[in-house]
């Protein structure tokens, strides 16, 4: 079940309550007993557990090695050409 939160707009307390999805939401404040309670919106927790996601689960082995190869073949041609001009 999600915990919602409230604030009342007239006296400022706020608090939170277990609500089911179907749930109405909350109208009337518990202090000052008037109808001027709204929602809250909060930032939903998310939690990682374990090394990562994309390490274990997502992770190409082609897409990253393949830009390595195409850094490593750029720096020996011209490493390359340069040993054919000393033995010239």
């Amino acid at each position: 079940m999600p915990v919602y939160t409230y604030r009342c707009d007239k006296c400022g307390v706020q608090f939170e309550k277990h609500q089911s999805f179907t749930d109405n939401p909350l109208k009337t404040c518990p202090e000052c007993k008037k109808k001027a309670l709204k929602k809250v919106i909060t930032p939903t927790k998310v939690i990682f557990k374990g090394s990562g996601f994309y390490a274990t689960d997502n992770k190409s082995p082609s897409g990253s090695s393949s830009s390595t190869k195409k850094t490593e073949t750029k720096t020996e041609p011209e490493s390359k050409p340069a040993s054919t001009d000393k033995s010239e």
